[in-house]
């Protein structure tokens, strides 16, 4: 009889265990390991290829720039079309007001990623501030902090997805090596700490976390009492198991499982459960 006890005790532990080992990935392979650019020669191809590479990476651009209605579909629209007829809005007061051409482009590009409430496009302001606020953050502070070369290949890319030549400056060789972020190891370092993990995978973007003021996704403040490890574990890498009241499915990337090491989920949760009320 204890025999027959001791297995199911030891079946179920089992169980239990690969159960939780499927929730989440605990290991991850290596990134792709992107091509490192000479930054002595880099052209405005590679101006291009960089800002596709940022906008979907470090820019963390996709994940409102998409076909989920959060933000304008910027690879899905007509940016020849869509670029100047927000210029030429009655309502636009930005520095290329009145102008056209690829200059005016890359200065209302630049324009809204360093102050993205100066013209917000009608329908995708915060709620309640009647289109006047965007809840884009600035790109070149934190948490997304790209250099002003950084912006500049973003543009350079937008401009070509245009079918604009682009106009903006290639980097001099003081600014390219800063710009170009590309050492590998460096960045397939995992994140040693909560502050470093919510950082590397730009979580502060969408929520209000080190003072981003952030309100796209919801706010998480006192988690711990109202969420288990399990339950917080689960919301990161099956973010569409519950939806937040207010929010709707898809809102989340759903890979953040695939993309983040055991290691870091853990350093997550951690740090969200330590949030204050």
């Amino acid at each position: 009889m204890t025999f027959a006890r001791v297995m199911i005790f030891s079946l179920f532990t089992l169980l239990a265990f690969t159960g939780f080992a499927n929730l989440v990935p605990q290991v991850q392979g290596d990134p792709p390991v992107e091509e490192k650019i000479d930054v002595g020669s880099i052209d405005m191809a590679g101006m291009v290829l960089l800002g596709e590479k940022l906008f979907s990476g470090k820019g963390t651009c996709t994940l409102c720039h998409n076909d989920m209605g959060r933000a304008p579909d910027l690879l899905g629209i007509d940016l020849a079309k869509e670029f100047p007829e927000r210029i030429a809005d009655k309502s636009y007061e930005g520095i290329a007001k009145g102008k056209t051409g690829p200059k005016a482009i890359e200065e209302y590009i630049m324009e809204s990623l360093v102050d993205p409430s100066k013209y917000v496009v009608p329908g995708y302001g915060k709620k309640g501030s009647n289109d006047k606020i965007s809840p884009m953050p600035k790109a070149d502070t934190a948490p997304i902090e790209l250099s002003k070369v950084e912006m500049n290949a973003v543009t350079a890319f937008l401009q070509d997805k245009a079918g604009i030549s682009p106009t903006v400056p290639l980097p001099s060789a003081d600014e390219a090596p800063k710009a170009t972020g590309n050492d590998e190891d460096e960045e397939n370092e995992p994140a040693t700490t909560g502050v470093a993990a919510i950082t590397k995978y730009g979580c502060a973007t969408c929520h209000d976390l080190e003072g981003s003021e952030a309100d796209i996704g919801p706010k998480l403040n006192g988690l711990a009492k109202r969420m288990t490890d399990a339950k917080i574990l689960e919301a990161i890498v099956k973010p569409n198991v519950v939806i937040a009241k207010g929010f709707e499915a898809d809102m989340m990337p759903d890979d953040f499982g695939e993309q983040m090491r055991f290691s870091e989920l853990n350093l997550i949760v951690e740090y969200l459960k330590k949030l204050p009320e």
